[in-house]
């Protein structure tokens, strides 16, 4: 008997849904890494990151996004949902996250956006471990299967890895033929640069109240990569002098904490020491202005 070649595949999967339902810890554990920041505050992330994963001829590249919200007040929420929006553009499959325990206007929003999508849509439902009675998860899945022409459905614990796996065979099996487009050992297509700007604005998400991080964006202005040591300077932007102040903290009491955590998850990401510098400066209304927005980073999404 002939020994059947194993087929060849790769293809691109966005996950998309409303902010915060968990679109990074899925792509983080279906990574085995941290690539994505995360916190509990909505809209975390503002970027698309690709995030790739090879195991022996299947490549997945998967598209994380910001979550596509309602209120546009300013440029960078423009900016966000014209990011998420776009990865719905030819890629080969899309997964639409939602929690187990409410539907939102929001998700309402991500289904418009969903209309004349041709690839196939997987409904992966998250937190489903916090489901207080386990047989209400059929009902849910009927329920949601209702909205959408959905290819599968999923239910999942981003989390704790309940159905991951199960998951990422679903994905496979929608997956085109092909060549790889990627090395086997590259994760992502962003630079360490971009990643140590996300990790500063991650401890700054986490460690100060509902103000400051929406109006805080990170810029790094040196850095200089050696086998033992990386020098990285970054500049963090706020918007008015009090929230400098806050973030600075009694003494600096507050930014020394931030570049300590951050120094710490940039040591792992990059396998080596880092020293780390921080400033602040104020900067009034960049998050609504175009043009330093595209000067700081958050480029047109067309």
């Amino acid at each position: 008997m002939d020994n059947v070649e194993p087929v060849s595949r790769c293809g691109f999967v966005a996950i998309v849904g409303r902010p915060n339902v968990g679109k990074s810890t899925l792509l983080n554990h279906i990574l085995g890494q941290k690539l994505s920041i995360t916190s509990r505050k909505p809209q975390t992330t503002r970027h698309q990151v690709l995030g790739i994963k090879t195991e022996g001829e299947v490549q997945t590249i998967y598209v994380d996004t910001p979550g596509l919200h309602l209120k546009e007040q300013k440029a960078i929420n423009r900016y966000m949902n014209r990011a998420a929006s776009s990865a719905l553009n030819d890629v080969d499959v899309v997964l639409f996250l939602v929690d187990r325990d409410r539907w939102t206007e929001e998700d309402d929003l991500v289904l418009r956006h969903l209309q004349g999508v041709e690839c196939p849509v997987i409904l992966v439902i998250n937190k489903v471990d916090r489901l207080a009675e386990k047989n209400a998860l059929l009902p849910l899945i009927q329920q949601y299967s209702e909205k959408y022409k959905f290819a599968d459905i999923m239910p999942v614990s981003a989390l704790r890895g309940h159905n991951r796996e199960d998951l990422e065979a679903m994905i496979t099996r929608y997956l085109p033929e092909g060549i790889h487009f990627y090395p086997e050992d590259q994760i992502t297509d962003r630079s360490e640069r971009f990643l140590a700007a996300e990790l500063v604005r991650e401890k700054i998400m986490r460690q100060l109240g509902e103000e400051v991080p929406y109006s805080m964006t990170v810029e790094i202005e040196e850095f200089k990569a050696g086998p033992r040591l990386t020098e990285i300077s970054a500049l963090i932007l706020v918007e008015r002098a009090g929230q400098k102040k806050i973030l600075i903290g009694e003494g600096g009491s507050r930014l020394r904490q931030i570049g300590s955590e951050a120094r710490r998850d940039m040591e792992k990401a990059f396998d080596c020491k880092v020293m780390l510098r921080l400033w602040v400066k104020v900067k009034s209304g960049w998050s609504d202005d175009e043009r330093a927005l595209q000067s700081l980073g958050y480029t047109e999404i067309k």
